[in-house]
């Protein structure tokens, strides 16, 4: 079996280094199988210390049309559950901890323990499931529980206290703060409700908070950086991804964006007024 790092590791690590973790997203099967651990395997030595990888669904609800497009792509290219965990399995090991990104039908499709432990065989860290509440998922916490699987999920800026307090109290791992309410994409910028969201759910009890949804550049990233646990990045990997005429090309370009992105994590922009010593302890 292979190496399982977890979550909260990779966060631990990076906290260690006084700086956000950077998590990179990329939807397995995109533009192949193949293709796609190999890109995620440039990400890993470019210094992503996450990888989520998109499990392709036919209705992405929360996708722009980059991810969407690449998820359409790589249903027609056959790609399924048992792929996303071929691709786990030669990713685990690596320095990062590793991640599937699924919505909840196709979990349910394939069995929520059934999931859980062959993740965990292949060395997954566990899932983040954008359209599953905490509510409604008592057969996915039992089934994570019993395999020692991490469960993300989400919270958004409408979330008021209780909501994140009951959310928090069932996430492990990390807790994935949408920052806006919208789908996936590059911004211009990164909404400014992200920083108060980060405040409200480490208020409810939340030891790591990550940060996604309009991250594409390395000075977007410094502004995360400098108050969320990590900086989730998806959109602007698939893209140079996409746009690449070849497999050279599209290493060379999402090295490129990478190490473009990791220096900014290293190089959070800290808000002036705020403590130093929380800094230190949350960077």
């Amino acid at each position: 079996m292979s190496t399982r790092l977890r979550a909260q590791d990779a966060l631990d690590r990076a906290r260690s280094e006084h700086r956000a973790a950077l998590v990179a997203y990329l939807p397995v099967g995109f533009p192949d199988l193949q293709t796609s651990i190999d890109a995620a395997r440039v990400l890993i030595d470019e210094g992503a210390d996450m990888i989520e990888l998109g499990l392709p669904y036919s209705d992405p609800v929360m996708d722009g049309p980059v991810i969407q497009q690449a998820a359409t792509a790589s249903l027609a290219a056959g790609t399924r559950t048992r792929d996303v965990l071929t691709a786990v399995e030669a990713l685990s090991g690596h320095g990062a901890a590793i991640l599937v990104m699924s919505y909840w039908n196709p979990v349910l499709r394939y069995g929520p323990d059934a999931l859980a432990r062959d993740l965990a065989a292949a060395g997954g860290a566990g899932l983040i499931t954008p359209d599953l509440i905490p509510d409604e998922a008592g057969e996915w916490i039992a089934a994570s529980d019993e395999h020692a699987v991490d469960r993300v999920f989400l919270v958004a800026p409408s979330s008021p206290r209780e909501r994140l307090e009951y959310v928090v109290s069932r996430t492990r791992g990390f807790v994935y703060a949408a920052s806006t309410m919208g789908v996936t994409g590059a911004r211009t910028s990164v909404s400014g409700a992200a920083r108060g969201l980060v405040e409200r759910t480490r208020s409810a009890g939340a030891q790591n908070v990550c940060v996604g949804l309009g991250v594409s550049t390395g000075a977007q990233a410094a502004e995360v950086a400098g108050y969320a646990d990590g900086v989730i990045v998806g959109s602007a990997f698939v893209r140079a991804l996409a746009d690449a005429p070849d497999a050279a090309a599209a290493r060379t370009a999402l090295a490129a964006t990478a190490r473009e992105l990791r220096t900014g994590v290293e190089n959070p922009v800290r808000d002036a007024t705020e403590d130093t010593s929380t800094t230190e302890a949350t960077a």
